[in-house]
């Protein structure tokens, strides 16, 4: 077979031979137009998956970008709740989908978290998941029941000293952001504190009307309204500054814990390998969608800051922040 097809080889006729490079050349043409930057346009409905049950603020956040992202790229795109482990059920989902757009996840903290809390995870979080897209920053605010006479962040580190372990503290998961700035809170304090892991924020705001806990540690757009309401009193956030829906409400810092800063981010991640032209589009409708004056204006309500950044700004933030959860590793109980 071999030496009976090898004649055309040698075959040196002109005109044979333009045709076939005519030929070869036909299948690269639309290689080349995307990759002159042809726009990526879904052709099916899109799966959001984020990691955490309803009412949170991942949730709300991914429920108020969805018909944005919808409306921009001419497809449905559907919110998944995949709650369990801090988030990383849902980016183990993602992990395993296919790369080829139709499923992405609202990643945040507890993304770069569970790289240093857990001592196995069933995906890279570097290597299977292509960060594409900032979306919000946000702080997190440690909380008490009113009624327990606990005003201050020094009043709850006092009752903490007076009964070391006595203190209950909960937080949306094992593996959270809220966990890690638990942990880090108690580690700073040189306190003992005893975690309990909700799986959602109306879960754990029950426990603590209830006396089951006596701290919730969440993010201050899921807990505003109890705040503004008087149900829950806010002891301090955990950002550098105070909070503009909070003014009155000190930071972390101003309160004796020296040097605590940490606000919880928001970023879309696609799987590995998904294609740069559909990064790309992702990234350029989700910078539309959240400067637009309507998505703002309920950011602002929840105490979001509007974010920013393609998939190399994306990429590069995420990074820094699994290796800074690393370096924290050895103060923080590992599950």
């Amino acid at each position: 077979m071999a030496t009976a097809a090898a004649p055309w080889r040698h075959r040196r006729d002109p005109a044979a031979m333009l045709r076939r490079r005519h030929l070869l050349a036909l299948p690269l043409l639309p290689r080349t137009a995307a990759a002159q930057g042809q726009a990526w346009s879904p052709d099916r409905p899109i799966r959001f998956l984020q990691g955490f049950a309803p009412g949170g603020t991942t949730d709300i956040l991914a429920r108020l970008l969805a018909p944005e992202l919808a409306a921009a790229l001419g497809q449905r795109v559907v919110v998944e709740n995949c709650p369990g482990a801090g988030g990383t059920l849902a980016a183990e989902a993602l992990a395993r989908a296919r790369p080829d757009g139709a499923t992405m996840m609202l990643l945040n903290n507890g993304f770069a978290v569970a790289a240093a809390l857990f001592r196995r995870l069933p995906y890279d979080p570097e290597a299977d998941i292509d960060p594409c897209a900032l979306v919000a920053t946000a702080p997190l605010v440690l909380l008490a029941a009113p009624r327990d006479g606990i005003g201050t962040l020094p009043d709850l580190l006092a009752a903490a000293r007076a009964r070391p372990g006595a203190l209950t503290v909960a937080t949306v998961g094992i593996g959270s952001t809220q966990h890690f700035a638990l942990e880090a809170l108690a580690a700073l304090a040189g306190i003992g504190v005893t975690h309990v892991p909700y799986r959602g924020t109306p879960a754990a705001l029950v426990a603590l009307r209830t006396g089951e806990v006596q701290a919730v540690m969440e993010t201050l757009g899921a807990v505003l309204g109890q705040v503004q309401a008087g149900e829950a009193r806010a002891l301090a956030v955990t950002a550098a500054a105070r909070a503009p829906l909070l003014p009155d409400v000190p930071t972390m810092a101003e309160s004796g814990i020296a040097g605590f800063d940490l606000a919880t981010w928001y970023a879309i991640g696609f799987p590995a390998g998904t294609p740069a032209a559909v990064q790309a589009r992702l990234a350029e409708e989700t910078a539309r969608a959240v400067a637009a004056p309507r998505l703002r204006a309920q950011f602002d309500s929840l105490g979001l800051q509007p974010a920013s950044g393609g998939p190399e700004a994306t990429r590069a933030l995420i990074r820094a922040e699994i290796a800074r959860a690393l370096q924290a590793r050895a103060s923080i109980p590992q599950p």
